[in-house]
């Protein structure tokens, strides 16, 4: 079940927590990918929060948020680029994203199969997805008070399997939100430095999401017989002699 966009705007924009966890996982995002010219970046579920920095350079950027959620315009002070949509059926054309990241949209979907099925269709051939999760075995995922306590939580095999099965080849992996999710001001101040720790201890400790970028790989396809007929050409016409040309 998808939480109310009010309380997920509460959340990210209107309280400390918030926005710790917002940079938490923006930082990690732009590491993955940095803001390029020309691209088509598009975010379901509350994905606007990561989709700041790919305003000024790309040719467009859509924040998807799902009916059952409700919408917000999005970016404030800037033409709204924030979209209702249906949770299966996106208002965009089949291979037009280059970047396509969810959050707050897998692990609250009643539908998750149809889900990723439109992920695949958006997706343009070589594009790539990333899928921020609540990691089952973090602290974030066990309280109520933050966004990732609801939902289906994943385990990075559960997560990587499930896109496996809808033919999405996975390239990176990373984890984020190594900070308790408290609001008391000791793990506030010190949440930058528990990020910096995680990541290097990352074998040992477990981060609130986990975050896994897949790629659409699409093969050409070739007729039957057809590569067969061009490693073996046929040979009649060898044994004729070659034309000659007429004297003038």
């Amino acid at each position: 079940m998808h939480l109310d966009v009010l309380d997920l705007r509460n959340f990210y924009y209107r309280t400390q927590l918030g926005r710790v966890a917002q940079k938490a996982i923006r930082d990690q995002v732009t590491s993955m990918w940095t803001p390029s010219k020309g691209q088509t970046v598009v975010g379901y579920g509350f994905a606007v929060p990561l989709l700041r920095p790919y305003l000024e350079q790309s040719r467009r950027v859509i924040g998807l948020m799902p009916g059952p959620q409700g919408v917000m315009p999005w970016p404030a002070g800037m033409e709204n680029v924030s979209v209702l949509c249906e949770e299966t059926q996106w208002p965009l054309d089949t291979g037009i994203v280059d970047r396509l990241v969810l959050m707050h949209g897998l692990e609250t979907s009643e539908h998750p199969t149809a889900l990723l099925e439109e992920c695949w269709r958006v997706l343009g051939p070589g594009g790539r997805a990333l899928f921020v999760v609540p990691n089952r075995s973090g602290l974030w995922s066990r309280s109520d008070k933050t966004p990732f306590g609801y939902g289906r939580p994943y385990s990075m095999s559960q997560l990587d399997a499930q896109l496996r099965r809808h033919n999405f080849v996975a390239e990176r992996q990373q984890s984020a939100l190594y900070v308790p999710p408290s609001s008391r001001r000791f793990w506030l101040r010190t949440a930058a430095a528990w990020e910096r720790f995680g990541h290097r201890a990352s074998a040992v400790m477990a981060g609130g999401v986990h975050m896994l970028e897949v790629s659409k790989q699409v093969h050409s396809s070739q007729r039957p017989g057809l590569a067969a007929a061009v490693r073996r050409p046929l040979k009649v016409l060898e044994a004729l002699p070659k034309p000659t040309a007429e004297p003038a």
